[in-house]
């Protein structure tokens, strides 16, 4: 009886933390790939930076000054252009996590909706039993 019990309980208490988890799992997975993903990026933006001050340190004359200054504006052109990029797959990566999410309460809710509609119909031949037995 009390093993029972006890299954019940547990198999319960695993419904009930199931989306929690499921949520928490999924939040975590977002994370790790916003993170992976800034990291890279930074990665990228911190060897532009270095490369431009090698070079910086390679003029030598008005020459070198001169092609320091078009690939300065070259290299701005394309950083630029790689930011754009940048928050265009974040962007797509957290309208992602929100459609996941919206997934997740979506399904959530439905499974609520079926198990308080079970628990409804196990419940009313219950009360139609007492309320009849007042009755008499």
């Amino acid at each position: 009886m009390q093993d029972k019990m006890m299954d019940a309980f547990s198999e319960q208490t695993r419904k009930m933390f199931e989306p929690m988890r499921k949520m928490n799992s999924l939040m975590l997975n977002n994370m790790e790939k916003m993170t992976q993903y800034q990291l890279e990026a930074m990665k990228r933006y911190s060897q532009m930076g270095t490369e431009r001050i090698r070079s910086a340190t390679e003029i030598n004359d008005a020459e070198g000054l001169r092609d320091f200054g078009t690939k300065q504006a070259e290299v701005m052109n394309e950083l630029s252009q790689q930011m754009q990029e940048d928050a265009r797959v974040m962007g797509e990566m957290s309208m992602q996590f929100k459609s996941e999410m919206e997934k997740l309460f979506s399904e959530a809710g439905q499974k609520m909706n079926e198990q308080a509609t079970a628990a409804a119909k196990g419940e009313q031949p219950a009360k139609a039993s007492s309320q009849s037995s007042r009755k008499s």
